[in-house]
């Protein structure tokens, strides 16, 4: 499983838990400005924020974070930033609504690094994680349907095709079966429990990777509706910056990415070639450029201290003074399973 760093050190305004994967090339593209005003979307330990806030003495930041665990852990650095920071519970699909009420809009940078943190993964009354025995959780915001009810509620085709859509598990049907066969002579509540019977149908793979990481990944990213909330996010991005202000993201898996790059190619009109036989109104100005051509990914050094980061690329890209993509005009993408 893939997750936003590793941990570290204390410093200035409490302790830092994790050190955020690919900071320097976050604070690269983003390129913050004195006296601006960002958000981060996905606040965790406080990575990315602590190093924007030290950036500049003088911007401000709006950090969102669905976990109230984060929210409570994060109240020594708001203290310590005397009112550069605002910390705030929410979704990161739901930022457009945040920044406004908070008087940051417009933004001059939008930061977005997805999945799940250490210290969710690290904390095995989360449920996060087949590493610790645990209950099967991983809820984010403590609230909704657990991955335990998704497991011992779902019909064996549905829960198939969640696993294939979402973790691109090819053994998706037989670990169904098996979920099924197993949950009729108890429920299945623990993430050991789960992780057996998957790894009873799932054949370890060469470079190590635990037979049941993929169904973990699918799981959660339902339980959470992580891609839906990602494609809100990038589409209220566009009517949050302003021009020049910049998007930077860090995904850590195929789908998430595979989102951020069609988002952003599409908006920086390099999607496909527009069709000569298409009138001159459809072909809409561009409302981002590109700031990396191709993603960003960790460095060696980076690798050897937290080899979490292996998985991780960054995406980054600017607003212009194009008007943003009107709702009817967006295409979207279901995030249910095939």
């Amino acid at each position: 499983m893939t997750d936003r760093g590793a941990r570290h050190s204390s410093a200035a305004g409490g302790p830092v838990r994790h050190v955020p994967v690919l900071a320097r090339e976050v604070l690269d593209t983003l390129s913050p400005r004195p006296g601006g005003l960002y958000l981060d979307g996905t606040f965790g330990a406080g990575g990315y924020t602590r190093a924007i806030l030290e950036s500049h003495p003088d911007l401000r930041v709006l950090a969102l974070d669905r976990d109230p665990e984060a929210i409570a852990a994060g109240q020594a650095l708001v203290e310590a930033m005397q009112g550069r920071l605002v910390l705030a519970q929410a979704r990161f699909g739901d930022l457009e609504g945040v920044a406004q009420a908070h008087g940051f809009v417009p933004l001059d940078g939008l930061v977005l690094d997805i999945g799940v943190s250490s210290m969710q993964l690290d904390d095995a009354e989360r449920g996060f994680s087949f590493r610790f025995d645990g209950p099967l959780d991983m809820r984010m915001e403590k609230a909704g349907e657990s991955a335990a009810d998704l497991v011992n509620g779902m019909e064996e085709g549905p829960l198939a095709d969640l696993i294939y859509a979402y973790g691109e598990e090819r053994r998706s049907r037989a670990i169904a079966r098996a979920i099924v066969a197993a949950r009729k002579e108890e429920r299945i509540e623990t993430t050991r429990r789960l992780a057996d019977i998957v790894a009873r149908v799932v054949r370890q793979s060469p470079d190590g990777i635990h037979p049941a990481t993929r169904t973990f990944q699918a799981l959660r990213i339902a339980v959470n509706d992580e891609l839906g909330e990602l494609e809100r996010a990038l589409e209220a991005s566009e009517r949050v910056l302003k021009p020049g202000g910049r998007l930077v993201v860090v995904t850590f898996h195929s789908l998430e990415d595979r989102i951020v790059k069609r988002f952003m190619a599409e908006r920086a009109g390099r999607e496909a070639a527009p069709s000569r036989h298409a009138p001159a109104a459809a072909q809409r100005a561009p409302t981002f450029t590109l700031v990396t051509k191709r993603p960003l990914t960790a460095q060696d050094d980076e690798l050897r201290a937290n080899p979490r980061a292996r998985s991780a690329k960054l995406r980054a890209a600017e607003r212009t003074t194009a008007p943003a993509t009107p709702p009817a005009s967006r295409g979207g993408r279901t995030t249910k399973g095939r």
